[in-house]
């Protein structure tokens, strides 16, 4: 019976966004509280999940969208992600832009979370396209899919590592193997499947996706000091990321680093710095940026709440026992160790939206297995990283990001978005299969 009022829930809200023509974000509020009703929460129950829904998922993410979209139209305007953009173009080749936004997605999705990584870099998307009048989702979906395949199968990712520590898999190994396993995915996810892509129409926000710099080339800034501004947020967050491996915990070097290698911190001091970069050192005045900033900060508002919304709808889903539902229902399938983490990791993921829940649940289901020792931990790890993945949808906050930031119909989202993070998920079990079916 909860399957099937989760089923129902999700038809109702492609009713309410598809042909009623709701806005989405009443959409996904009526759906919650209906759902939540359905599963036999009471008003008190629901309210509260919708404000822990919405706070959780508001939380950091406010200020990193705000910083995120300030850093992207401060480099948009001071003619820095044009010039990065050119310099991609002159030392990959028009026709191989996807495969280095592979690399770059991939680079930057290890010390990244997926949010951060996809905020910092998908302006660079934008402006690649506009430079080469490139079709966007051609170029988006390489970059995603290895940020997503990142996130989803490699620590030092929350997720990825807190399935590890379950398992007692060591870390490093995993990261070994999850190297070779994330490697197809990404390639088949991204550059390969995105060429299926080029049709479907996109029309993100004018906030994200500006007019490239009509200036002379000659006006733009220096390689250098763009790709500098464009990096400080990533090497900030990479720096306090590892800072443990060299500094002892106890150390005021380590809580400093730490401070400054905060996504929201992180992106805050990187804003600051393009002010100055790309506005006070091209002799334009703070308030003349002022404009600038508030714009960037309006552009997020309709997203964020969007996003606010769908996290409201995960937490009914998580609060309402649906996934110790699905543990019972799986408990007893006779399966290879590998295909059932899998599986049940990827049925959570369909049912509640949430990666992470996924993930950690699925862990805590096979965990028993994993200590009879019948097979290898470090698998075990990717193959429930791989289906916390799976077919990403309507209750998955980051299929709203995705639709919300490059204008595309909740069908075509579907169509890209849902496929491709499926893709990865799939491609990501034969992956470890085929490493077990190897190593035995």
């Amino acid at each position: 019976m909860p399957l099937i009022i989760v089923v129902l829930g999700v038809a109702l809200l492609l009713l309410l966004v598809t042909v009623v023509r709701l806005n989405t974000i009443f959409s996904l509020l009526i759906t919650s509280v209906a759902v939540g009703f359905a599963m036999n929460m009471n008003a008190v129950d629901i309210l509260k999940s919708i404000e822990t829904g919405v706070s959780s998922t508001m939380g950091q993410l406010a200020l990193l969208l705000a910083f995120g979209s300030l850093l992207g139209k401060l480099m948009a305007e001071g003619g820095a992600a044009e010039k990065i953009t050119t310099k991609l173009t002159a030392v990959f080749g028009r026709k191989n832009l996807p495969w280095a936004m592979v690399l770059t997605g991939f680079l930057v999705g290890i010390p990244l979370f997926y949010n951060v990584g996809f905020i910092v870099l998908v302006p660079f998307v934008f402006m690649v396209c506009v430079s080469n009048k490139m079709p966007l989702l051609y170029v988006a979906i390489p970059l995603l899919a290895a940020l997503s395949v990142t996130h989803g199968y490699l620590p030092p990712h929350p997720g990825a590592t807190a399935i590890a520590v379950t398992y007692n898999a060591d870390i490093g190994l995993t990261m070994a193997y999850g190297i070779v396993v994330a490697i197809p995915a990404i390639i088949i996810g991204g550059p390969l499947f995105g060429r299926m892509l080029k049709h479907i129409p996109t029309n993100p926000p004018a906030e994200f996706f500006p007019e490239p710099n009509q200036a002379d080339k000659k006006e733009l800034p220096g390689f250098a000091i763009s790709i500098f501004t464009g990096l400080f947020p990533i090497i900030l967050i990479a720096v306090g990321s590892f800072a443990h491996l060299i500094f002892p915990k106890d150390s005021p070097w380590l809580a400093a680093l730490r401070f400054l290698g905060d996504p929201v911190v992180a992106l805050m001091i990187a804003s600051l710095v393009a002010m100055y970069t790309m506005g006070i050192r091209q002799g334009k005045s703070l308030r003349e940026q002022s404009e600038s900033v508030e714009e960037a900060i309006r552009g997020i508002m309709m997203i964020l709440f969007i996003i606010a919304a769908s996290g409201a709808f995960k937490q009914i889903l998580v609060d309402s026992g649906v996934a110790n539902y699905i543990a019972d229902l799986t408990a007893d399938l006779s399966l290879s160790p590998l295909v059932l983490a899998w599986l049940i990791a990827g049925i959570i993921r369909l049912v509640i939206g949430s990666a992470s829940v996924a993930g950690l649940t699925a862990a805590g289901i096979m965990l028993p297995i994993v200590q009879a020792g019948n097979v290898t931990p470090e698998l075990m790890v990717l193959a429930t990283g791989a289906g916390s993945l799976m077919f990403s949808h309507v209750n998955d906050p980051g299929f709203w990001m995705f639709k919300s930031y490059f204008g595309v119909s909740v069908k075509d989202t579907f169509r890209s978005w849902t496929v491709m993070e499926t893709l990865v998920s799939v491609i990501g079990l034969i992956g470890v299969l085929t490493l077990h079916w190897l190593g035995h």
